[in-house]
């Protein structure tokens, strides 16, 4: 049996949410992932009450017009979600803020969270206009109606957030559907909020009313025991309350049509979440092709799946996914050189990779190139690899999964 972290996307909304809502809002099962750890800081250098103990949160909110402008530099880490998201919200204050991270987070670009903003009325400006530090100055917003012109829950998400500060409705409409925890949160906690067809409305000036919440395990965490299990022949593993939000089951769609045993019980739902256990067993899978249209509901999976892939009958095509150029990683490239390195042919394309099937991997010195999804994903093949395998960096899971490696240990003794 595995108990996973809580969700880390829905962990930064939460806590978010919280802080601008009236009255108290209580998060168990809050992540322990670094990048959450960021939001909590960053909320409270913005004069907002925030007590934890253990994955229990609890936040007094301040209301929409309650926070505080902040005597430093907000620092988001590593976490884009943290930077992306919180900008948000900081447009909608009205006050001055700068927001940083850590190297790799500074050379992310982000434009795209910068452009609908400022159509809404804030005033940002940025390192080369477009990345970090980024000293945004909020006030009076105006509502947009604004299509994503690429799918990102995470822009969705900041419109959203400024959407909230705008006298009218604001408008987000998306071409592909994106992960939809915003757009549930915001409901549990009293927004006037729409969802038609590929569109999502949201009403501006509207008080938000704290909660309790409990937080589903990580999905994307649950990934990596997925492969893994899939990968060792005779295994037998069982995932406790795991989200199971349908714009994140892409995993568990692609997994069993490629003929994994996968099975899913005790389903229920929380907040408008759905929750349930999984249960996996080893055993051969056919593999396929990624395209551009299922993308974005695995774009977070895409390294430990082409791990999957070189093992998998028919090997592994993904594209449209340039995305992950822009990651903590360029993933294309850190997947395909830490592949090369444990003997497999792969073949980098600029929006994917084409990986091989029926191929034996060897234990190699690997490189986490300071990204957690790839430090986790090549801990996962070198449990199937013959020989013995070194990860340079591997504490970078510490940013998203910081109890990994315990409970992968665990899992391997049985």
């Amino acid at each position: 049996m595995v108990r996973l972290p809580g969700d880390k996307s829905i962990s930064h909304r939460y806590a978010m949410l919280g802080a601008i809502a009236e009255g108290r809002t209580t998060i168990r099962g809050f992540s322990s992932a670094a990048d959450c750890s960021s939001t909590l800081e960053c909320l409270r250098a913005l004069g907002v009450a925030i007590e934890q103990e253990g994955e229990a949160v609890s936040i007094g909110g301040a209301g929409l017009g309650g926070l505080q402008a902040p005597r430093q530099v907000l620092d988001a880490g590593n976490s884009g979600s943290t930077i992306r998201m919180l900008s948000g919200i900081l447009a909608g204050q009205d006050s001055r803020a700068t927001i940083t991270g850590d190297a790799s987070l500074r050379r992310r670009p982000m434009r795209r969270i910068i452009e609908p903003l400022c159509q809404m009325g804030a005033e940002i400006r940025a390192r080369d206009g477009q990345y970090a530090p980024r000293e945004i100055r909020g006030g009076r917003l105006r509502p947009i109606h604004y299509r994503l012109p690429v799918p990102s829950a995470q822009i969705k998400t900041a419109v959203l957030f400024a959407g909230l500060f705008a006298e009218g409705i604001t408008t987000v409409e998306e071409e592909l559907k994106t992960r939809d925890h915003t757009e549930l949160a915001l409901a549990e906690l009293g927004a006037e909020i729409t969802v038609r067809g590929s569109a999502v409305q949201v009403s501006g000036r509207r008080p938000l009313r704290g909660k309790e919440f409990r937080v589903p395990g990580d999905l994307s965490s649950a990934a990596f025991f997925l492969v893994a299990a899939l990968l060792v022949p005779q295994s037998n593993l069982h995932l406790e309350n795991v989200g199971l939000n349908p714009t994140r089951a892409a995993l568990l769609d692609l997994l069993v049509g490629w003929g994994a045993d996968v099975r899913v019980s005790n389903v229920e739902s929380l907040a408008g979440e759905l929750i349930g256990d999984l249960h996996v067993s080893g055993g051969p899978v056919e593999g396929g092709a990624i395209g551009p249209e299922l993308v974005p509901g695995l774009i977070d999976e895409l390294p430990v799946l082409a791990v999957l892939g070189a093992h998998s009958q028919q090997g592994l095509r993904i594209s449209g996914a340039q995305e992950l150029r822009v990651k903590e990683s360029d993933r294309i490239a850190t997947v395909a050189e830490n592949l090369r390195r444990m003997g497999a042919q792969v073949s980098e394309l600029p929006d994917g990779l084409e990986v091989p099937g029926r191929q034996r991997l060897r234990g190699a010195r690997l490189d986490s190139f300071g990204d957690h999804r790839i430090a986790m994903a090549f801990s996962v093949a070198a449990l199937a690899a013959e020989g013995e395998s070194v990860i340079v960096g591997a504490d970078a899971a510490q940013v998203s999964f910081p109890e990994f490696y315990d409970t992968l240990e665990r899992v391997v003794q049985g």
